[in-house]
């Protein structure tokens, strides 16, 4: 029961007008300023469904065969760079005179190519990180907590000495 009903008793018709005007003043009031109340509560419910819809994006049937047989595919790439990295330092100490041909069979590809070999490279465990990136992202972890609280920082007597000397404080 709010103020003026307990000091007026029982509102009758004048409390109630005041109780009417009040309203309308509210009304008004939010057309100005937004209620942050309604405003939080329509952000909660915004994101509970996206986190539904995002739910049920995953409710989707076990991979058949292919599905499986492409992401192992998917999975060759790196396994193979490193490897066939260390498998030539093994080529070159178990057979340095074919290692050195190899080299300098690799010296006469054009430099063009080596630049389209890396920008394939590149893009590929781009589009791969970004990939896992955006799978592993949480969505409750892109929104603030709502009880967030700024952390206190610990007074600084230099920077006190400075604001004074500039005019502040």
């Amino acid at each position: 029961m709010g103020l003026i009903a307990r000091l007026l008793g029982n509102p009758g018709p004048i409390g109630a007008a005041v109780g009417d005007i009040g309203a309308a003043v509210t009304g008004v009031a939010e057309v100005f300023t937004p209620n942050a109340t309604r405003q939080m509560q329509l952000a909660h419910a915004g994101f509970a469904a996206a986190l539904g819809q995002y739910g049920e994006e995953f409710q989707a049937s076990q991979a058949g065969w292919f599905d499986r047989f492409v992401n192992g595919l998917n999975r060759l790439p790196r396994p193979a760079l490193a490897l066939g990295t260390l498998g030539l330092f093994v080529f070159a100490m178990a057979a340095p005179d074919q290692f050195a041909a190899r080299m300098q069979g690799l010296a006469y590809v054009p430099e063009p190519l080596w630049w389209l070999l890396g920008a394939i490279v590149s893009f590929y465990f781009g589009a791969r990180e970004l990939h896992h990136t955006r799978i592993n992202r949480s969505p409750v972890l892109a929104m603030p907590p709502a009880a967030a609280t700024p952390a206190k920082s610990e007074p600084n007597a230099a920077l006190d000495d400075w604001m004074r000397g500039q005019g502040g404080r």
